[in-house]
């Protein structure tokens, strides 16, 4: 299963995906919130224009928080936002390290 935009061809990728380096980021954080409790579940989504990673405290509900990767918007707020289950955006910018921080604050405040 690869996580990178593919192509058909020139031009604008088919879909987008997360990178493998991306992809080790959120999964890191993640692998502390299930061991802390917090969340359960997770799914990805690679779009024509957008990847999520959706985060789930149990199967059969909506996300808890949604990681976004827009690349048209690298130039402009930044390609990356943590959304919440309101829909609210918590975070945006251009590095995924930086976003994620919005998440790390959650998971101290959830082991103390």
């Amino acid at each position: 299963m690869t996580f990178q935009s593919t192509s058909s061809g020139f031009g604008t990728p088919d879909q987008v995906a997360f990178h493998r380096t991306e992809l080790g980021v959120i999964l890191s954080l993640y692998g502390r919130m299930v061991a802390a409790g917090e969340w359960r579940d997770y799914g990805i989504s690679s779009l024509r224009e957008v990847a999520i990673f959706s985060v789930f405290r149990r199967t059969a509900e909506h996300p808890l928080y949604r990681i976004e990767k827009r690349p048209k918007l690298r130039g402009k707020q930044g390609q990356y936002a943590v959304i919440g289950m309101d829909g609210q955006i918590l975070k945006r910018g251009t590095d995924l390290r930086q976003v994620l921080r919005v998440l790390e604050r959650k998971l101290i405040r959830a082991v103390n």
